[in-house]
């Protein structure tokens, strides 16, 4: 027999090996000894009040064995000889593709301008320490996108886009840990990441995928509204017949590139702002009760989740990374880009999150209306060297205490921080445009009230926090090509079609099964 419940216990209880069982059992009205094993399938925090909860889904088997095997299985079959799918860029989007055109018995052919993930650590120390920017290699661009070096968070509000269960099993398969399976907000690291990207790329390859890095697409040949040849840096012609597009939210030179082929692109709204930055004691203190003493130690680094309306535009926090590391996530020299990410124990002392207000194409990029489709993208570019220069004319952020940006008065000194490029005390409050400054301070003050303790001169703000998602949309058909290019496939969140690393996922999956449709 199995039985399914909802089950609450305390912070004495999770302490206990056996509080599970015992309160399972209690709850069931029967002895620990009848129960047989508990299969958790959901867990959570529950700390808005005092006497902080922890509370599980789970499923009691009673007189009867835990199924030892995932109901999931990965059909990945030799498809060296299979027709073949050329996937542009090997972020999440790009990898899922990959993954599901082998199921589906179709050689993906992946093509990455960036390198493999060993290889990016040295272009990622070259940003952090030496202020370069290599524009194919960097927090955005190389093997598993953004997404690798940049936290590996999978908590996903889309659950109506395909099965979400299904690609966290796939990077379990892959050998991220089975905790995935069962956590709200669920979590890999930034150093557990790049394994499981490997590996992923291993199964691609060893069932006669190719993945080719530091290649990048830089033409397309197009005949009778058909994308027949793809042309790479080094003058390479690669003849194709299905193409997925999964670049990224960053690779500019693809938007411009179908721009001037005047390919179908529309302006997209996204959100703008800085990453705000806290000692994680701050928010511990406030978020587990505890100021003053160190939070219990069975618990994570506390997290938050803000949201204020301001003169009827969102101002939010994104991207939050408790016990994390702020990183600069620029894909050109001339720009200062900021990210956030954290380590799978999240166990440094800072907590940082993105804090964003909505900028609107439609109603908010009058000055920019000559960009046509690009203009959101053209605003965004603007704000970062506006970052560049203000930070130094190097990978140092302007930055700000948090009190002071909200006060309007110039920071005489900054905080400790995170950020390794390091920061150069700037006016943010002057600096950035109105839209933004001007909603994030009132933001700020409304955050203040929610949660005593976060309005503090102890807070930096760091900018700027651009890169949210695509300020450029790929349109396609509900056939997910595109209306023009019949065998183009926009994917992920460079096509504007994902926010993170599930729902990109679950895209490249999508995109996968149209393009392999009727080949």
């Amino acid at each position: 027999m199995i039985k399914a419940l909802q089950l609450r216990i305390n912070l004495n209880q999770e302490r206990q090996a056996d509080g599970l069982l015992q309160k399972a059992a209690f709850d069931l009205g029967m002895k620990p000894s009848e129960i047989t094993g508990i299969k958790i399938l959901r867990k959570s925090i529950d700390a808005r009040k005092r006497q902080i909860m922890f509370n599980y889904k789970v499923e009691v088997y009673i007189n009867e064995s835990l199924p030892e095997n995932s109901e999931y299985q990965f059909n990945y079959q030799d498809v060296s000889k299979a027709k073949p799918v050329h996937i542009i860029g090997f972020g999440p989007a790009g990898m899922y593709a990959a993954l599901r055109c082998i199921e589906l018995g179709y050689k993906p052919i992946v093509l990455e301008r960036g390198k493999n993930v060993q290889d990016r650590r040295r272009d990622l120390k070259a940003i952090n320490q030496d202020h370069f920017v290599n524009e194919d290699s960097n927090y955005c661009f190389g093997e598993g996108g953004a997404g690798t070096y940049s936290d590996g968070k999978l908590y996903t509000r889309s659950l109506k886009r395909g099965d979400v269960r299904r690609i966290f099993e796939n990077l379990v398969y892959h050998g991220a840990t089975d905790q995935i399976l069962v956590d709200a907000h669920p979590h890999i690291g930034t150093n557990k990441l790049p394994k499981v990207v490997q590996n992923i790329r291993e199964t691609i390859i060893r069932y006669g995928g190719e993945v080719h890095f530091e290649t990048r697409v830089t033409n397309f040949s197009i005949k009778d509204q058909k994308i027949v040849a793809l042309q790479l840096l080094d003058g390479t012609e690669l003849d194709t017949e299905k193409v997925i597009l999964a670049t990224g939210h960053s690779a500019r030179d693809i938007f411009y590139l179908l721009n001037d082929k005047n390919i179908k692109l529309e302006a997209k709204s996204f959100a703008m702002g800085v990453r705000v930055e806290h000692p994680q004691e701050i928010i511990d203190g406030i978020q587990y009760h505890c100021k003053g003493e160190k939070r219990d130690e069975l618990l994570p680094a506390a997290s938050y989740s803000l949201v204020q309306q301001v003169n009827d535009r969102g101002v939010y926090s994104f991207c939050m990374c408790p016990g994390g590391f702020i990183v600069p996530a620029a894909t050109s020299n001339g720009e200062v880009v900021v990210n956030g990410m954290s380590p799978s124990k999240r166990n440094n002392k800072f907590a940082n999150s993105g804090i964003v207000t909505e900028i609107k194409a439609e109603r908010d990029l009058h000055k920019y209306e000559h960009f046509g489709p690009l203009k959101a993208l053209e605003y965004q570019k603007d704000l970062e060297r506006l970052a560049f220069t203000s930070g130094g004319r190097r990978q140092s952020a302007p930055g700000q205490r948090l009190t002071d940006f909200v006060e309007g008065r110039l920071s005489n000194s900054l905080n400790e921080t995170s950020y390794q490029p390091g920061l150069k005390s700037a006016p943010l409050h002057s600096l950035l445009p109105k839209i933004i400054g001007g909603s994030l301070r009132k933001g700020f003050k409304a955050f203040g009230e929610k949660m005593k303790g976060y309005y503090t001169e102890e807070a930096n703000i760091i900018g700027v926090e651009s890169r949210t998602s695509s300020p450029v949309n790929i349109p396609r058909t509900d056939s997910l090509e595109h209306p023009e290019i019949t065998n183009l496939y926009p994917c992920g969140e460079g096509g504007g079609y994902a926010g993170g690393i599930i729902s990109a996922a679950m895209d490249g999956e999508r995109c996968a099964e149209a393009a392999t449709t009727n080949f």
